[in-house]
């Protein structure tokens, strides 16, 4: 939210002027709230922005995802190649080791 910087506010003031402040998330501000000056929770929107998405990181650091183990692609399996006059069933059961 560059466009709406994050600011801080008290229990207190989130009590007063609370109607104002969720238009204030509603509009994508993200504000801390705090008890005696210590940040407690956060109040933001409840959506990314139209024409946003999170990205992997992103939703890891937000507990939303696990992120992979592994940051390589997985190899792409050889093409099996078949010949055209024998069944199926046998080229699986051969695969299986029942042949």
């Amino acid at each position: 939210m560059a466009d709406h910087p994050s600011r801080r506010i008290g229990v207190r003031e989130l009590r007063e002027k609370l109607a104002h402040i969720v238009q204030s998330a509603v509009a994508g501000e993200r504000i801390t709230i705090t008890m005696r000056g210590n940040p407690v929770a956060v109040l933001g929107p409840t959506e990314p922005r139209p024409g946003t998405r999170p990205d992997l990181d992103t939703l890891a650091a937000a507990s939303l995802v696990e992120p992979p183990r592994r940051r390589d692609q997985p190899a792409t399996p050889a093409p099996l190649l078949l010949p055209v006059d024998v069944r199926i069933d046998r080229v699986l059961d051969q695969l299986r080791g029942r042949s």
